[in-house]
């Protein structure tokens, strides 16, 4: 018979006709030397082992030499008993794909949570987009980034229906405009910031809604009688008040007694009053003066001129030039006379030159043009010649110069 010992129940008996051994389960064969159906053989050794596919993830219960089972489409593993990517939920049939909408291939095997969204989305089927990212009109398009600043706003954004364009979802404090690019009323737009108007209070926004200027930041409609950049100072006229709070009209006060006059202005049809403050009822043609510009509008502002620092400077800065100019000069004219004198007592006044017969003088004109040559030798035998030269007279010789 030639039995298998491994695969057949008696190695010496078989069918007398056909010679076929008697096998054992898992093996089958003529001589029981094969594995069946659903088994496979052991690695080094001779004994069938079962194959153990799974039937719902297998296609059939065949396995190859290594024991791994032909599995359905969307199972995998040695057996069939899992999904392969892409896939979950394995049941009694097969395994369910994953529903990513095509942002994803992978999902959690038993729950089918969509796992590593792509094309910055997220959710359970990577059906929403990140924070800060919009998707377009349709569900299957790729989410955006939206056109919103995390400084102007929370960054957000979505499309309202019947518009193609997103809008930011909640604009922060001082801005406005759908993707929250523009200053709000009362700001203005500082290096592309939005800062607050800064008008102290002295401006109606319901008057004026802008409060400000949008570029630069300078108030508008300043009222309470202020003025400036910031509505920080008052009007020609006014003053602040002893509080320091409020503009108040400047008035001028002369004295403690008062009284009425009447001026008209030339082509005026009616005499305006106006009271002043006259000092013991005697008015000086400069007060006058001063005090009757206040009848000719009701709009005058002050009795008194005052002068401006500007005024105040400019006159500082002009004594201050006269003084320099005036030291220069003196500075000037004590160096040239200086060296005036150095020049005159330095220079000689007379060369004396000797020759052998006579003895000549010359004067040094430059310094002084009429030097006067009598006397410069004491000797009363001296003589000026007409031609200017002095002759020398001696009991023995005779001295031409």
């Amino acid at each position: 018979c030639n039995c298998s010992a491994v695969g057949s129940s008696s190695a010496a008996e078989c069918d007398g006709t056909t010679g076929q051994c008697p096998c054992l389960e898992g093996y089958a064969g003529l001589r029981c030397e094969a594995c069946a159906e659903g088994f496979h053989p052991e690695r080094g050794s001779r004994r069938c082992r079962p194959c153990a596919c799974s039937p719902a993830g297998s296609s059939s219960a065949r396995c190859d030499d290594s024991g791994k089972c032909q599995c359905k489409v969307g199972v995998t593993g040695l057996k069939c008993d899992g999904c392969s990517d892409g896939y979950y939920r394995f049941n009694d049939t097969t395994c369910e794909p994953c529903q990513c909408n095509n942002h994803s291939n992978t999902c959690d095997s038993s729950t089918g949570t969509c796992l590593h969204c792509q094309e910055n989305t997220e959710g359970d089927h990577c059906e929403l987009c990140k924070e800060g990212f919009y998707r377009g009109a349709h569900p299957t398009h790729a989410c955006h980034r939206c056109p919103c600043s995390t400084v102007a706003s929370t960054g957000t954004c979505r499309i309202q229906p019947g518009e193609t364009a997103p809008r930011c979802d909640k604009c922060k404090t001082g801005y406005t405009g759908p993707n929250c690019n523009q200053c709000d009323s009362g700001y203005y737009n500082s290096d592309s910031i939005c800062v607050r108007c800064e008008c102290n209070g002295n401006v109606d926004p319901a008057r004026s809604p802008s409060v400000c200027k949008p570029d630069s930041g300078e108030c508008i409609g300043c009222l309470y009688h202020t003025a400036g950049f910031h509505c920080e100072e008052c009007e020609d006229g006014y003053v602040r008040d002893p509080e320091g709070a409020n503009c108040t009209k400047k008035e001028a006060t002369l004295g403690p007694e008062t009284r009425e006059f009447t001026t008209s202005a030339p082509n005026a049809s009616k005499a305006t009053s106006f009271s002043t403050a006259v000092i013991n009822s005697t008015l000086s043609p400069t007060t006058i003066q001063t005090i009757f510009p206040l009848s000719s509008s009701d709009n005058s502002t002050s009795a008194f001129a005052d002068v401006s620092w500007t005024q105040f400077n400019i006159i500082i800065l002009t004594v201050i030039i006269i003084v320099v100019v005036l030291l220069m000069g003196f500075v000037g004219a004590v160096y040239m006379y200086r060296e005036y004198q150095n020049r005159k007592l330095n220079a000689p006044f007379w060369t004396i030159e000797l020759k052998e017969d006579n003895i000549s003088f010359s004067s040094y004109h430059d310094s002084i043009p009429n030097a006067d040559v009598s006397g410069l030798l004491e000797d009363d035998g001296n003589e000026v010649a007409p031609n200017g030269q002095l002759t020398l007279t001696t009991p023995m010789h005779n001295y031409k110069a």
